[in-house]
């Protein structure tokens, strides 16, 4: 799968990595000098397509933040920081959903402190070039994990002030955990070891453009091919346009054995009688075809980067053609969203396993993409719908806080459960003081009657 990865990881990391690559990916012309390939380098710069796009998508996806469904306390407090690097749950998402999408999936392991009762479960993020090998077997009718290898970095002190990188492996089985180095030698030796209290390897995977068991490829790869290409073309015309910009003196009828001559704002020319000059420049319409092509470029990428959910094409289009699109966009964004809900949720129960928690609860992961307010006129029609009793107040507020109408922090079964409980203390407390005043007046006019009647 590597081979797939390349492109893309360069474009990520900017022009200025691409300017390191040289003639990988910008070709020195035929009869072009090495000083006019260094300058048109140093001027070239790259478009930021893809990695504008995968934020996009990944921000589609965390729009809301994260929703937790009968998630224990315990748990919930914990996935303020989720990774103990100080990052909560919403933007863990975001995140680890970048990386999905960089390369086709993403994997994330739940990891604790190796002594059981010292510490608290915290999940880290392993893209496909840390996952350097696994085995799996069927069993009760699903594909499990019996053996996962994945590649580190840690960061050691050496001397007084320095650090060093150090490579390592951390083998994985079910219940067990292996950490391999390499020594001088080239060999590898395990350095620490222990068992994890858990009858599976903890690691959850999320698929972007899954190909098998922890295979893909990377759904921006199109996308990936077309900001090379931009790169190119732009170069290009960012030189064509240095070296034409400034029109140049082209003489006519001046003999060729005269000596070099030079012209400026403060000096003149002195011609023969049949000489003449003019200034030489390209016609201006010279570089529409080039600027066309860029257009077309980026007409390009805005449609392979689902151009129905990011924004409108360049281009003009029917409506019909429209709600296509979108829902072809929709439906793909919603693979996405479900498979990073189901990381989630795995990673809840990996969670809830380490603590002893018999509940781990689950996640619900944004489908509203585009984020459109709902008009007056919905929410008129909503009210008249509850009004009637045809919905429930529950479902009446959950639509419009996904209609945007009530905010993102705005909690439905705080709220319903707020107003029942002012329900009862409204209505009932009343109906008591009747209860209790209701038979002792009836005492006292019993009493009055019988009163009244003791002397007749």
């Amino acid at each position: 799968m590597s081979e797939h990865w390349v492109l893309i990881e360069d474009l990520i990391q900017g022009t200025a990595h691409l300017r390191s690559k040289q003639r990988k990916y910008l070709f020195q012309e035929l009869r072009e000098s090495d000083e006019s390939y260094e300058n048109r380098l140093s001027r070239s710069t790259c478009a930021p397509y893809l990695s504008r796009i995968e934020k996009m998508l990944a921000g589609m996806l965390t729009r809301k933040p994260v929703r937790l469904i009968d998630v224990p306390d315990r748990i919930n407090e914990q996935l303020f920081d989720v990774d103990l690097a100080g990052n909560d749950i919403t933007l863990f998402t975001f995140n680890t959903a970048q990386t999905m999408l960089r390369y086709g999936h993403v994997g994330v392991l739940v990891d604790a402190p190796k002594a059981p009762g010292t510490g608290r479960p915290f999940w880290n993020t392993y893209n496909p070039r840390e996952i350097i090998g696994w085995r799996s077997e069927q069993q009760d009718g699903k594909l499990k994990l019996t053996q996962l290898r994945l590649l580190e970095t840690v960061i050691e002190n050496e001397g007084k002030y320095g650090e060093r990188t150090v490579e390592q492996v951390r083998v994985l089985t079910p219940g067990a955990f292996e950490i391999h180095r390499r020594k001088d030698s080239g060999e590898f030796e395990v350095v620490d070891e222990g068992r994890t209290g858990l009858n599976e390897i903890p690691f959850a995977v999320a698929y972007a453009n899954r190909y098998g068991l922890l295979e893909s490829r990377p759904p921006l790869e199109d996308i990936a091919e077309l900001n090379l290409k931009a790169y190119q073309i732009q170069s290009d015309l960012d030189n064509q346009l240095h070296i034409s910009s400034v029109p140049f003196l082209a003489i006519y009828g001046y003999p060729a054995s005269a000596e070099e001559i030079t012209a400026g704002p403060g000096e003149a020319l002195a011609l023969p009688t049949e000489s003449k000059v003019e200034f030489v420049s390209p016609p201006s319409d010279g570089f529409d075809a080039q600027f066309r092509r860029l257009d077309q470029i980026a007409d390009q990428i805005n449609t392979l980067g689902l151009a129905a959910v990011l924004g409108q094409k360049l281009s003009a289009e029917t409506a019909e053609s429209k709600r296509i699109d979108r829902s072809q966009g929709d439906s793909v964004m919603q693979v996405i969203s479900q498979q990073m809900q189901d990381l989630i949720d795995n990673c809840l129960r990996f969670h809830a396993a380490y603590l002893g928690e018999r509940q781990a609860g689950s996640s619900f992961i944004n489908r509203d993409f585009l984020g459109q307010r709902l008009q007056p006129q919905d929410i008129q029609a909503l009210l008249q719908l509850y009004t009637a009793g045809t919905i429930t107040q529950e479902t009446l507020l959950q639509q419009l806080s996904e209609g945007e109408v009530l905010g993102d922090d705005f909690d439905v079964e705080a709220e319903v459960e707020a107003t029942e409980m002012g329900g009862l203390s409204g209505t009932q407390e009343p109906e008591a003081e009747e209860q209790d005043e209701g038979p002792e007046s009836l005492e006292e006019e019993g009493q009055d009657e019988d009163v009244e009647e003791e002397p007749d």
